[in-house]
């Protein structure tokens, strides 16, 4: 269900101590004042190549930093959870959600080790509950309707008509479907929302800039308008 997802992604990512993370993929000099902050979780270790030369930068973690700074945060991040985040950078909970069943193959900002595995085996459970609603349902149904049919008239008590197979399976049919129509309809709903956060975004940086920003070079009566 796609709603206790989002709630479980929501708590997830807020336990989580993204200072910690990001600041394990950052490159520092071990001479910096930030160098050994309280925010690191883990235990700061100098690395071999500020230990021969001293322009070298090093993470927490004691990883040596590319002299060209062609590092990604993939490279240093320690966590190795895969995807371009590897860990170390907090994911867009709605892109996420949303990559769940139009990329279950990749998690590209991962939150937790082997969340790939874990959203392909939900998506399999979803996929895989369509049949059991369409066939495996409607037949224990017709089984148990038998099962009573055949105690009440030994019982003595008599039914009009026992339901046949074909009414129940057109009748779970239409269960299904609706499920189906269901499980569409809250993915497209994140879509808007995703697609909705997007345009305030979009929006609110070419507000600031054509309307706020460009003022400041103007007069300060601009500049008021402006604000």
């Amino acid at each position: 269900d796609l709603p206790v997802t989002w709630v479980v992604l929501i708590f997830m990512k807020w336990s989580i101590n993204w200072n910690s993370r990001m600041l394990s993929a950052t490159c520092m000099s071990p001479d910096s004042d930030g160098w050994g902050s309280a925010d690191y979780d883990g235990q700061w270790q100098g690395c071999d190549g500020y230990k021969e030369d001293a322009d070298y930068l090093c993470t927490p973690w004691g990883l040596t930093c590319d002299a060209d700074g062609a590092d990604t945060t993939a490279d240093l991040c320690p966590l190795d959870f895969g995807g371009s985040g590897d860990g170390c950078q907090p994911p867009n909970l709605i892109t996420t959600l949303i990559s769940i069943a139009l990329s279950p193959t990749s998690v590209d900002e991962p939150l937790y080790a082997g969340q790939t595995g874990v959203q392909q085996g939900l998506l399999a459970i979803a996929g895989l509950s369509v049949p059991v609603l369409l066939l495996a349902k409607p037949l224990m149904m017709k089984k148990d309707m038998e099962n009573e049919y055949h105690e009440d008239e030994e019982g003595g008590d008599h039914h009009d008509e026992e339901h046949g197979f074909g009414e129940i399976v057109i009748h779970q049919a239409i269960e299904t479907i609706e499920f189906v129509l269901g499980m569409v309809s809250n993915t497209a709903s994140y879509l808007r929302l995703w697609a909705l956060s997007l345009a305030h975004s979009e929006l609110a940086t070419v507000f600031w800039e054509k309307a706020m920003l460009t003022t400041l070079n103007m007069n300060f009566f601009a500049a008021f308008i402006g604000f």
